[in-house]
């Protein structure tokens, strides 16, 4: 059946993905930005609006006419933390008043497992506590109290906590690897790069999010983990990605706790562009359990850890000549390597 969905950040890695996912499956498709939809290959099939979801009005205007919400407009931990908290928090319960208000279907919120912190077990579980480090975290563990709020009202409001996903579209931090990679040089991870590391393909979420929009809402009206079922560790991951390069590269492990400390004093610089939760997780263990998702759901992820990211490189090296000379704090963008520029002589 068609129906009318609105995705807020539309114009990012995930909307772009999930645009164009929806579209293939026929439905109709509106998106919310701050930044303009710049995607030549839709543009025409999308009714794109430029607002700001902190906007009432905007919002009440994007939301007319919408069967389901997927909620995927967030402020990314580099941004300040003043706007990390109005985007997240309040952008978020701006969305989810005037979609109830106007009696949306469905409110699908991509939330983050950010919102569990830095573990001391794993697999982590969908019951587990909820310990957000920094704004970034905080704000997304808010942001699904918000979320249960209006579910408790009677909206079904699915809540997805991806890992990390990756895919076409995807740069940001991972651009660091693909720009050292494809100039030949070994890539440093912290510590012994033996830790389990579980990332996501962005069309294994796609098709999450689609399985949470169309299954009947007594399924779906919960909280699910999703990442890939097929990982490995960070060595074994990475060095997928160098040996497609084709230098005869080598992942080089460095001890972390000098690494992180240089990392801490480079962040509070200014010129570094890793935040706390990576350089702080980077080095452990980080993997959920999507038993529950599998279950419920009948989520079956297609992509393992290195078929994302060597689907993602493929992808970075056919576009490189678009964003080469882009950079800022969104995962459309390579992230500016600051202090790590220098690093890079020695790898």
């Amino acid at each position: 059946m068609t129906k009318s969905y609105l995705i807020t950040g539309g114009s990012g890695f995930l909307g772009i993905n999930l645009a164009r996912y929806l579209l293939s499956q026929g439905q109709r498709v509106t998106t919310l930005d701050l930044l303009p939809f710049d995607y030549e290959d839709v543009r025409d099939q999308v009714v794109a609006i430029t607002g700001d979801i902190r906007d009432k009005e905007a919002v009440a205007k994007a939301l007319a006419g919408i069967d389901i919400v997927v909620h995927t407009a967030a402020a990314l931990p580099l941004y300040k933390p003043e706007e990390i908290y109005s985007i997240d928090i309040d952008g978020v319960r701006n969305m989810l008043e005037e979609s109830y208000r106007q009696g949306v279907e469905r409110f699908i919120h991509i939330s983050s497992t950010a919102v569990y912190g830095i573990p001391d077990h794993h697999p982590l579980l969908e019951t587990d506590k909820l310990d957000g480090v920094g704004p970034y975290g905080e704000a997304k563990v808010k942001a699904e109290s918000i979320c249960l709020e209006y579910r408790d009202k009677g909206m079904c409001v699915p809540i997805i906590r991806p890992k990390s996903f990756i895919g076409p579209e995807r740069l940001g931090v991972f651009a660091l690897m693909y720009d050292w990679a494809k100039d030949g040089k070994n890539f440093p991870v912290l510590g012994s790069g033996d830790n389990l590391y579980q990332y996501l393909d962005v069309e294994d979420l796609c098709d999450a999010i689609g399985l949470c929009a169309t299954l009947p809402c007594e399924k779906v009206n919960d909280t699910f983990n999703i990442g890939a079922k097929e990982y490995g560790t960070t060595r074994e991951d990475f060095q997928a990605v160098l040996d497609y390069a084709g230098f005869g590269k080598r992942i080089i492990p460095i001890p972390e706790g000098p690494a992180i400390f240089t990392l801490r004093v480079l962040e509070k610089l200014g010129i570094s562009p890793l935040y706390k939760w990576v350089y702080e997780t980077a080095g452990k263990e980080s993997f959920v359990s999507i038993e529950k998702a599998e279950r419920v759901l009948g989520f079956s992820p297609k992509y393992s850890n290195k078929d994302a990211l060597i689907r993602n490189y493929e992808w970075y090296l056919d576009n490189l000549d678009s964003f080469s000379n882009a950079s800022g704090i969104t995962h459309r963008v390579p992230w500016k390597q600051g202090a790590l520029k220098v690093a890079k002589v020695f790898f």
